[in-house]
Parts: C-alpha cells; structure tokens; sequence
C-alpha cells in the first residue's frame, strides 16, 4: 500500500492488486485469522454478514477461539439487476440509500420503497430463521470483529459499522479478505482497525475475482454452516 493509506489499515503486500489468491472462503478465513493473531487474548466477538461473511467468519472465530454471531444486513438490489444494490436495510431496521447513486439510476419513490420493503422482509427473514430468538450478546463491552468476503462498493458494511455502533458498539474492527482501495480506505476511517489481505485497485472490480472457488452461499448452506455455531 502507499504512504498515504490510513495508519489502521493493515494488509498482506504480496497479495496487492492481485487475483485468485484464496481457494475459497474456508481459506479466506484461515488468512485473516493469522493477520489476526494478536487478537488472541482479548474479549473479541467474531460477527459475520450474511451469506457470504459467514464461512469466512466462522473459520477465523474457530482458528482464534472467539464467539461467533450474525450482523444481519442486506444491500437492496435494483428490480432489473440483483447484483446492484442503491441501499441497505440493517439487522436493526435502519435503512440507508446511496443518493447518489439513486439520482442517478432515476428511481421512483414507489420503486425504491418497494425495494426497502422486500430487503428489510428479507432481513427479518434471515434474524428469526438464523438467529431464532437468541438476543444479541453485549455488544457494548466487547471488541467485535465485523466479517464479510469482501467490499466492493462497501455500503453494505458501511450499514453494518453504523447498526452496530447504535446498538453500543464502541470498539469495532473490520476482517475482510478482499476489496477495492477506495472502499476500504473510506471504512478504515470509521473503525479501529481494518485488515484486507488482498487490496486491489482499478475501475472493474469484483469481489469473486480473489478466489479460485467462487458461488453464491445460499439459505441452505447458510443454515448448515450455522448449525448451533452462534455465541
């Protein structure tokens, strides 16, 4: 990384700009649990963002020996594109656009509502089938990690930091395997700390780019990875 990078931005230089450099998420994990070593003795709780946060997040809790739980936050998706996401709705119910980006795409008010609608359902979906009705651990006096497979427009996580910080968070540190310099840096700039192994550049950027072994983890795979694995 440059001279200019945030000073709590931590990353693996060999992997700088470069493409498949995990097998998978399993891997992904396993990486950032040994940048993450140092952690070891301390209160840290591992929260990942569902789907794909999940498998990178349940390794480094296991390879660390942390609590492992759910920060339930999805992006709302465009009606003609799903990988498009104009917003978030939290685990919490907050919803945040990306005005800009709305103003842009020219969306109507009835669209975008009825994106907000089907995202915080969905979002309500995922707590009660995933989490059931466990309550969320102290987030106050804990230093969580916050977990996902990648950022590549970061609102997502943007969403995720802002939720955890209005349920009491005060000491939040952010693990993601890969992601785009921008989007990394801007978040760098809200947490404590933020390791990204594989920080790459560029206009085109794809989050799938870093691994050899790339698909969607669905409600399936996501219930089984669980499977009695929340603090």
């Amino acid at each position: 990384m440059g001279v200019s990078s945030p000073d709590n931005l931590v990353d693996l230089p060999e992997f700088f700009d470069k493409v498949k450099v995990f097998r998978d998420r399993q891997h992904a994990g396993e990486i950032l649990a040994d940048m993450l070593r140092e952690y070891g003795a301390s209160d840290a709780i591992v929260m990942a963002i569902p789907a794909g946060g999940v498998p990178v997040g349940k390794v480094l809790a296991e390879k660390l020996n942390f609590p492992f739980d759910l920060a339930v936050v999805s992006k709302i998706t465009l009606p003609w594109n799903t990988e498009v996401g104009y917003g978030a709705v939290a685990f919490d119910g907050s919803v945040r656009l990306n005005n800009d980006l709305v103003a842009r795409l020219g969306l109507t008010d009835e669209e975008i509502q009825q994106g907000i609608s089907k995202t915080s359902a969905k979002v309500a979906h995922r707590v009660k089938n995933l989490r059931s009705e466990q309550a969320l651990p102290d987030l106050s006096t804990s230093q969580i990690i916050l977990v996902d497979d990648g950022l590549a427009s970061g609102f997502t996580m943007h969403v995720a930091v802002e939720a955890l910080q209005k349920a009491g968070t005060n000491r939040i540190t952010v693990a993601v395997p890969t992601g785009h310099q921008r989007s990394v840096e801007s978040i760098a700039g809200e947490v404590d700390t933020l390791y990204c192994a594989n920080i790459r550049g560029g206009y085109h950027f794809a989050v799938a780019d870093a691994y050899e072994r790339w698909s969607d983890v669905d409600e399936e795979e996501l219930a089984s990875l669980l499977g009695g694995a929340l603090s």
